[in-house]
């Protein structure tokens, strides 16, 4: 295989190291129905890489295959609709794409800014009586438009507030538009749920003419597609959403009452009264399951709850409600009761079907009906599974149970089976094997491969200080000043920009906000700060820069400072962090450690459930000066624990790191290299 022989598909005039590698090994393991997993480093070009070897692999199918590019940050959709564009500009090349969002955020209508519910119930009613207009407009000159070259989404919604079919104003609903064209289209971009939501899926899926079996998916930023999963399958239960349920279940029954002609709607009506007489059940057995827990928590902060028994208390509530337990007695045990089969199943719907208005502005954006209707879902699909895992706490009015999905392959392995191939890439998919286990990739269509970074050593040396940690029994006066010591002298010799990202806010409170730091303004991450403000710490930077000045940045791991925001052009020569986020005691991650050991075995369990996501964390945080190849920047870590083995063993292979004792050593190392190694052009 040669750069050659599938250059036509390359954005590239010129292959960049490590990128044509990728290609050809995606290409091999796709030819074969895999999955490949490359954890591809900042500057190899893992987006044009991924999409030259998905293309060539479309083009040798004898039948129609799809690519679906999935990624969670918009600004990643931007990137995808350039790339394919310069590969547009090859002789030999003409690619179609449609690049789509949510329906909210692609709506011309006037309710477009309106909260996810009371949309989705203004859209619906609206097509429904067909006033809207850009719904029932036919517009087959914009189908063509859309796959002649390629479009930002913006263009697309652009396009069809204004488009024109036959000389006159034809404005078009670009959601539709973009699905009806997606079946055509050689490349759709999008984001993860049109996979791994079960519903988005199979109504997207669906609406554009597309199977599974005909898919090639590239998973970008993959490192995050587990927990996206895991968020996506969260649900809370509170006595407040059971009553505010049955209240809206009365409002529609009343609504069907009052304005639909006699015999049309019996069944419905019947439904919705059973269901209300479920949930009235349900709140007395709630309220005295809630005084029970609270009972039991004591002094701890957070209960275990088996989803057996929230099972259970659903079912014997439907059991109350057909009058087959008798007499109801709150202090009964909740043992499964006999019921007929698909009560819980009837419920669910009934709750889904559930559609009431909602007033403009309302502080809820989903109805509390659908919740708990999506909650039962979730304990129907994973409730007799170890791989669910309930837990109680006192937040709120009366405490809320939350369920956590621990296996986030229960829902990614059935697709990655059934899809004809793919492609999971990250800069942080270290190692890939975890991540082909924890989205249980089948092992017979699985290849996984680390490739070297070019600025490896070179752009982005890493130091990592033996005097310093935030290991809590080692915490103290002297160590918090070490660590302060460090941060000055790299601002000290650092000729712009430094960037410090902490375990959490209190620690960055004291290592950074409360330190007497000179030579920098500081600039620290707010919990509450809008994405419209994170955006507009980039142009502060650019102008700080511009006009001689030097931020000291601080900022958490996990947080909107340290993952999915570009530094572009070089904002950052310096990035600190500071300890390991590895995460605390819960519940929750009590239960994935077990659960771990028992899948994976315990070597494994602690580095899949601990360390790996904790170093991870740390990982993404260093890449954020390193956009491009023209970057560089000195790394800082401020934890000797990343020379143990339990967290050095997390690093990527080739990580060569170097080390410093003390504050001069520090400043003197970065002194070195701000001296000889200076921001290239770009290219």
């Amino acid at each position: 295989m040669s750069g050659e022989e599938y250059g036509r598909f390359l954005a590239h005039e010129v292959p960049r190291p490590g990128q044509l590698e990728m290609i050809v090994e995606s290409i091999e393991a796709m030819r074969a129905g895999g999955h490949h997993l490359a954890a591809a480093p900042t500057g190899i070009g893992k987006t044009a890489a991924a999409l030259a070897a998905a293309l060539q692999v479309a083009s040798e199918s004898e039948s129609k295959l799809s690519i679906m590019f999935l990624t969670g940050r918009q600004s990643q959709h931007r990137i995808v609709v350039d790339t394919v564009r310069r590969i547009n500009q090859r002789e030999n090349a003409k690619v179609s794409l449609v690049d789509m969002i949510g329906q909210s955020n692609m709506c011309i209508q006037d309710f477009a800014g309106e909260r996810s519910t009371l949309f989705s119930i203004m859209c619906s009613t609206a097509r429904m009586e067909r006033s809207c207009r850009p719904w029932l407009n036919k517009a087959p000159s914009l189908g063509k438009r859309i796959l002649s070259s390629p479009l930002h989404v913006e263009e697309l919604v652009e396009i069809s507030r204004s488009h024109r079919e036959d000389g006159e104003l034809t404005p078009v609903c670009p959601w539709k538009a973009a699905r009806e064209t997606a079946a055509k289209a050689d490349i759709i971009v999008g984001d993860y749920n049109h996979l791994f939501h079960d519903d988005v899926r199979e109504a997207s899926l669906k609406a554009m003419g597309i199977d599974l079996e005909n898919l090639i998916v590239i998973v970008d930023e993959a490192h995050n597609l587990p927990e996206r999963i895991r968020m996506g399958m969260t649900r809370v239960f509170t006595p407040n959403i059971v009553s505010n349920s049955q209240f809206q279940t009365e409002e529609m029954h009343g609504s069907l009452l009052e304005n639909t002609i006699l015999g049309q709607a019996d069944e419905a009506i019947a439904l919705l009264e059973w269901s209300n007489e479920v949930l009235k059940a349900l709140r007395l057995r709630t309220a005295a399951f809630f005084k029970k827990l609270h009972g039991e928590l004591e002094e701890e902060k957070e209960l275990k709850v088996e989803s057996t028994t929230l099972l259970n208390l659903l079912r014997s509530a439907i059991s109350d409600a057909e009058g087959k337990s008798g007499q109801l007695r709150l202090d009964d045990e909740l043992e499964t009761p006999s019921i007929e089969s698909g009560s819980l199943e009837l419920l669910r719907d009934s709750l889904n079907s559930v559609q009431i208005d909602m007033e403009s502005g309302e502080d809820d954006n989903e109805l509390e009906a659908h919740r708990l209707a999506d909650l039962i879902n979730v304990l129907l699909r994973f409730g007799e599974s170890p791989g669910l895992v309930l837990s109680f706490d006192a937040q709120g009015r009366h405490g809320r149970i939350t369920s956590h999905l621990l296996d986030p392959g229960l829902v990614s392995g059935p697709i990655f089976n059934q899809i004809s191939s793919g492609i999971l890439m990250s800069g942080t998919l270290y190692p890939p094997q975890m991540y082909a286990d924890l989205l249980n990739i089948p092992q017979n269509r699985q290849s996984a491969t680390e490739y070297t970074s070019p600025f490896a050593g070179q752009r982005r040396p890493v130091l990592i200080a033996r005097d310093v940690t935030t290991k809590y029994t080692e915490r103290g006066q002297e160590n918090t000043q070490r660590m302060r010591n460090h941060i000055q002298s790299l601002i000290d010799a650092s000729p712009g920009h430094v960037a410090v990202f902490c375990p959490s806010y209190a620690l960055l409170n004291e290592f950074v906000s409360e330190a007497p730091l000179r030579g920098a303004k500081k600039i620290i991450e707010n919990s509450d700060w809008l994405k419209s403000e994170v955006d507009g710490i980039l142009d502060r930077l650019s102008d700080m820069r511009n006009n001689g000045q030097k931020a000291l940045l601080g900022g958490v791991f996990g947080g909107r400072l340290s993952e999915g925001i570009d530094y572009h052009d070089g904002l950052l020569d310096s990035v600190v962090c500071i300890g390991i986020p590895n995460p605390p005691p819960s519940v929750r991650q009590n239960a994935l450690q077990e659960y771990f050991q028992t899948r994976f075995g315990k070597d494994s369990s602690w580095r899949y459930a601990v360390t790996q996501p904790a170093v991870n964390s740390v990982l993404q945080a260093m890449g954020r000066p390193i956009r491009s190849v023209a970057d560089r920047a000195v790394i800082l870590l401020l934890d000797r624990r990343h020379l143990e083995r339990n967290y050095s063993r997390c690093h990527p292979k080739n990580s060569h790191p170097n080390l410093t004792g003390d504050a001069e050593s520090t400043k003197s190392f970065a002194r070195r290299f701000f001296d000889k190694v200076h921001r290239a052009e770009s290219t």
